[in-house]
């Protein structure tokens, strides 16, 4: 039995290989009339570095949350510098290390305008990509283009609405602004000011004190106000920490319900005061979202891609942009991205 099954087994492999061998052979591959291209090489990173006043402040922080998400979705190297404390000139040596070290683009929140504009300009020169915030009155040819969460004046408009509304419309008030130069913070109060001239001619302007975006500044500059001025019904502030400083200062005073103070602030900074009324109202915008903007609008210039007027950047609160030309001529892009916090919806902004 076991050599019948050998001799069938054997037919069938004899069978097989006939078959396979009268089979047409399969046909050859063409041969190619050009040599296929070459992979195409990977492009270079793009390399984004945002620079701040400085790295220490929750402002900036919270920013940088936003250039590392930019990071992140464009699939390029995001990163955030600055210095440790609020210095134009810190800020300008940092600039030229990044001029040095050949990155794609920058985006400036500059402590001092006029004082990073050379450095802005020379970055331009060599090519870079340079995006400011916060510095809608830089000159012309500094920047290719600055990011605005709205339009300053009417910010510092609304600002003093809301001072009016908790003061009311007579007595005396003082700003604040982190710096003397700083572009945005002056274009807020001075609008302020000249919206209260206008309309509320029973306000009494005291002064506009510089902070140096300092909160210790702007808590014994407050207490001289109140010894000097111990009428004083209103405060107006413009760096994040200013308002902290003057609440402190009112609330140790114990004159937190007779003193209205509103500014910009956030709730990391200005939340415990907004608990107690020495804070009535913060107002900002999210910094992650500006510091997002601003890197879009980098990477749309480097891309070649035209910036228009009504245009989305595809971030909260710049839908729909503003493009109109600052006072020193830089192209302006402003959203419409300011937030109000108080003691009953701060907790709806996290940072």
């Amino acid at each position: 039995m076991k050599k019948g099954i050998l001799y069938v087994m054997t037919i069938l492999a004899l069978v097989a290989l006939l078959a396979a061998c009268a089979a047409p052979a399969p046909a050859p591959l063409p041969t190619p009339t050009t040599a296929p291209a070459a992979a195409p090489a990977l492009e270079k990173e793009l390399v984004f570095a945002s620079v701040v006043k400085s790295i220490a402040f929750n402002w900036f922080k919270r920013l940088e949350t936003g250039v590392l998400q930019f990071g992140q979705d464009y699939k390029v190297k995001a990163f955030m510098e600055g210095p440790s404390q609020v210095d134009s000139a810190a800020q300008v040596a940092i600039i030229e290390d990044l001029i040095a070290q050949g990155v794609d683009a920058i985006c400036n929140v500059p402590y001092g305008v006029p004082e990073n504009e050379p450095a802005q300009k020379k970055a331009m020169d060599a090519g870079i990509i340079v995006v400011g915030h916060e510095a809608a009155t830089a000159k012309e040819g500094t920047l290719h283009y600055d990011v605005e969460a709205f339009d300053n004046c009417a910010y510092g408009e609304e600002m003093l609405k809301e001072l009016v509304a908790r003061m009311g419309e007579e007595g005396k008030y003082i700003q604040f602004v982190g710096s003397l130069t700083n572009a945005s913070h002056n274009e807020w109060q001075d609008c302020a000011k000249a919206y209260a001239e206008k309309n509320y001619p029973k306000l009494q302007w005291i002064a506009k004190y510089e902070s140096k975006e300092d909160q210790e500044v702007a808590y014994n500059t407050m207490k001289d106000v109140l010894r000097t001025h111990p009428d004083i019904k209103g405060v107006l502030g413009s760096a994040a920490g200013d308002v902290v400083g003057a609440g402190r200062a009112i609330e140790e005073a114990g004159l937190q319900d007779a003193i209205a103070v509103v500014g910009t602030s956030i709730p990391s900074y200005a939340g415990e005061l907004l608990k107690t009324g020495a804070v009535d109202l913060a107002m900002a915008w999210d910094p992650a979202t500006a510091g997002y903007a601003c890197n879009v609008v980098a990477y749309k210039v480097l891309k070649g891609e035209e910036i228009k007027d009504g245009m989305d950047l595809g971030v909260p609160g710049y839908e729909k942009i503003t493009l109109r030309k600052g006072v020193n001529g830089v192209p302006v892009i402003y959203g419409s991205a300011w937030i109000k916090m108080d003691a009953t919806n701060m907790d709806q902004y996290p940072f």
